[in-house]
């Protein structure tokens, strides 16, 4: 696939695998992205997972067609983008490596050695001429790990970008970008939002027409769309006003209070969403309640404490700095209702958060007093 004149695709699909990074399902695979810049010198930008070097070394000798590369970008150390590293570097002795000092220092880790003589150190502002193209490095601390940096190509205008404006999904499957990629930003970059709204201070400066990502497609029409829901997600900012409604339940008391709050919502008009922690996806769920303006968390108590897949879901949440919330809590209990209790307790160095005034305490089942109290709590919520 030909990204602009003389930048060619060299990437893989991954429909082998369950779990990315061994947490995350998904469904529909992953893409290891790659691209070869033929200019008067040759730049193979990153490489791919372990599984597919072999693959991925043929696409690129391909694209070759007999030339040999003189350089190697290197992004990210994540191995699912470094694995292939020492292959190329070994398969063609002359060719130098181009990355931070941080990720020299991993290189060290993963391989045993970083390629001393052939190593060429990226600092910010670092330009790299190739011929009629001038590469300009911007250093990415931090989105994701700290090595990161990305690659500006002004003469094509195309932003190499890391990790960032990825997704979940391999390239040969048609799927809207959006939940997929506030799926893998709320998962894997979520937590450093600070570090993104600095590089968007960087980024501000340069003229982007494409933007080739390390997952997912090349972004090349209606950027302001990515690009804003990305100013959204690292601002920490909901993006839909409406209700996230979460909850975890043991034998389906609190389900069914959950529910009906769901059904009095769309009575009201309210756009929400309902999930069963114990059985939906958590990093889907996690993503909804940064989506959300309004969270509702709804658990039973258990051990003195919360159902287990609640306590999940919240921690999940607070390694993210989930913050400038509202939300509103339905504990259950039959003897001893702490529920409330614990999860306010896990939420109190969460920053922005505000509780809805009805609290709505469940004892095993409903009746028609705690059902009175979910209205009341679904008309608080419809503002």
């Amino acid at each position: 696939m030909e990204i602009a004149e003389g930048i060619e695709y060299v990437g893989v699909n991954d429909h082998e695998v369950d779990l990315f990074e061994g947490q995350f399902v998904v469904p529909n695979g992953i893409a290891y992205n790659s691209y070869v810049i033929l200019d008067e010198q040759v730049t193979v930008m990153d490489s791919v997972d372990t599984n597919f070097v072999g693959e991925w070394l043929g696409n690129v000798e391909r694209v070759l067609a007999g030339r040999k590369p003189d350089y190697l970008v290197v992004s990210h150390m994540e191995p699912d983008h470094s694995a292939g590293i020492f292959a190329l570097m070994e398969k063609f002795p002359e060719c130098k490596i181009v990355a931070t000092t941080a990720a020299f220092k991993m290189m060290t880790l993963f391989f045993g050695t970083d390629f001393g003589e052939r190593k060429v150190i990226a600092k910010e502002g670092t330009e790299l001429q190739i011929g009629r193209r001038v590469l300009k490095f911007v250093l990415a601390p931090f989105v994701h790990w700290p090595e990161v940096m990305m690659t500006y190509d002004a003469a094509d205008k195309i932003l190499f970008s890391a990790d960032a404006f990825g997704k979940f999904g391999a390239n040969d499957v048609e799927e809207p970008w959006d939940d997929e990629a506030r799926r893998y930003y709320i998962g894997i970059v979520g937590k450093y939002g600070d570090k993104v709204q600095a590089l968007f201070k960087k980024l501000g400066a340069l003229e982007i027409e494409k933007i080739c990502a390390l997952h997912g497609p090349v972004l090349s029409e209606n950027l302001g769309h990515y690009l804003g829901l990305y100013a959204t997600w690292s601002s920490y900012a909901p993006e839909t006003k409406g209700v996230f409604i979460a909850y975890a339940s043991s034998y389906g008391n609190t389900k069914r209070a959950a529910e009906f709050l769901a059904e009095k919502l769309g009575e009201l008009g309210v756009t929400y969403e309902i999930a069963d922690l114990a059985r939906a996806d958590m990093a889907g769920s996690i993503a909804n309640a940064f989506r959300y303006d309004t969270v509702v968390l709804a658990s039973i108590t258990y051990n003195t404490e919360i159902f287990p897949p609640m306590k999940t879901f919240i921690n999940g949440l607070t390694e993210r700095n989930f913050k400038n919330r509202k939300i509103a809590i339905i504990e259950n209990g039959s003897w001893a209702p702490t529920a409330a209790k614990v999860i306010k307790a896990l939420l109190e160095k969460s920053e922005g958060l505000t509780y809805a005034e009805n609290q709505v305490t469940v004892k095993s089942a409903l009746n028609d007093e705690t059902r009175a109290k979910l209205e009341l709590l679904a008309k608080e919520l419809a503002g």
